[in-house]
């Protein structure tokens, strides 16, 4: 697997994860049963995040060890995108 796609699939993945918990974060405290829908998002995550890198460690440790970089740079990137001017994580 070239190296560019195991970046870009860490980086996908990467976004469906972070971006799969901002919008279940946004969204399920308005639900009528929010454990349920904070349960169901975690597993479908998790599920998707492993299959996707079960495929691209299927190369070697080099492409994931890529995988994983692209994913540490999306939740990076999420983050900071999502994060509101001003505001920190411990503020009193």
């Amino acid at each position: 697997m070239p190296a560019s796609i195991a970046v870009f699939a860490g980086v996908f993945l990467g976004a469906l994860f972070f971006g799969g918990l901002w919008w279940t974060v946004r969204r399920g405290m308005t639900r009528r049963n929010p454990a349920l829908w904070f349960s169901m998002s975690l597993v479908l995550r998790m599920s998707a995040c492993l299959v996707g890198f079960y495929l691209v460690s299927a190369k070697g440790g080099p492409s994931l060890l890529l995988g994983l970089l692209g994913f540490v740079v999306a939740r990076a990137v999420i983050t900071r995108s999502v994060t509101r001017p001003g505001w920190t994580p411990h503020a009193p």
